[in-house]
C-alpha cells in the first residue's frame, strides 16, 4: 500500500484525517534471502511497517497475520474486514483493484495477495459492512452496520481520480525505505517511483501524484 498510496495517506494525515493500515498478511515468505527464518520475517516487516506508518502520519497498522501468499477470499476473511470497518467508520477505503491481473509494460504481475484483498475488502465494503445480518455475531457484539462512503482502487492501467502528492512525495518515499527488507535497492526504487508519480502528475497538472479508481458508493 505505501508503494501506491503513501503519498495520498501522507496528504489526508496532513489534512487532520485519522489515517489507519490494515494489513492482512503476515510478510513471512516473501523475500529471496534462503537463509531467512519466517518467524524473524514477520517480526521485522511488522516494526517495518510501523516506521512506514509513523512516515506518513498515520494513526495505527493492525495486523490479521494471514499467511503471506496463501490469502484467499473467504467469508473469515471478509468478517475480519467488516469488524475494522464497523468499528473505524472510514470515510474511504483504499485497497488494490483485484481486476489487475499483470501490468505488461513494467513487467509486473500481481501477487495473488493482492488480488485476494481487494476482492475481500470490496465484498467487505458491500454489501457486508451494511448489512447487520451478514456476521450477526458482530452486529450483536456491537458492531454496527456501516456504508462507507468511497473507495479508491490502486491499478496501475486503469486510473480516472489523481491526488496530487507533491508535498508529501518526500514522505511516500520514506515510507518505502523503512520497508528495508522488501527495498534491497532504494535508489532504483525511488528514481521508479519518483517517474510514475510525475506521469500522473502531469495528467493533473502537479509535479507528482497518484493514481487510482474511485468508487463513490450508493447511499
Amino acid at each position: 500500500m505505501d508503494f501506491l498510496a503513501a503519498g495520498t495517506l501522507a496528504g489526508f494525515a496532513a489534512q487532520g484525517a485519522a489515517v489507519h493500515y490494515l494489513i492482512l498478511t503476515d510478510g513471512s515468505r516473501g523475500s529471496a534471502d534462503t537463509s531467512a527464518d519466517s518467524a524473524e520475517l514477520v517480526k521485522m516487516r511488522a516494526a517495518e511497517q510501523t516506521a512506514a506508518q509513523e512516515a506518513v502520519g498515520a494513526a495505527s497498522s493492525r495486523f490479521l497475520n494471514y499467511t503471506d501468499g496463501q490469502l484467499e477470499v473467504t467469508m473469515d476473511l471478509k468478517r475480519d474486514i467488516v469488524k475494522v470497518i464497523r468499528e473505524l467508520k472510514p470515510d474511504v477505503v483504499i485497497t488494490f483493484d483485484p481486476s489487475l491481473l499483470y501490468y505488461a509494460p513494467r513487467k509486473f504481475i500481481n501477487h495473488p495477495d493482492h488480488r485476494a484483498a481487494g476482492q475481500a475488502t470490496l465484498d467487505a465494503v458491500f454489501p457486508l459492512a451494511r448489512d447487520h445480518l451478514s456476521f450477526p455475531e458482530l452486529f450483536e457484539q456491537g458492531y454496527e452496520p456501516y456504508k462507507v462512503k468511497t473507495v479508491l482502487l490502486s491499478n496501475f492501467e486503469k486510473q480516472d481520480f489523481y491526488v496530487d502528492i507533491t508535498a508529501h512525495i518526500d514522505d511516500k518515499v520514506a515510507a518505502l525505505a523503512a520497508h528495508a527488507s522488501q527495498m534491497p535497492d532504494m535508489a532504483s526504487t525511488e528514481a521508479m517511483i519518483r517517474d510514475m508519480a510525475a506521469k500522473n502528475g502531469a495528467k493533473m497538472g502537479a509535479q507528482y501524484a497518484e493514481g487510482f479508481v474511485r468508487i463513490d458508493c450508493m447511499k
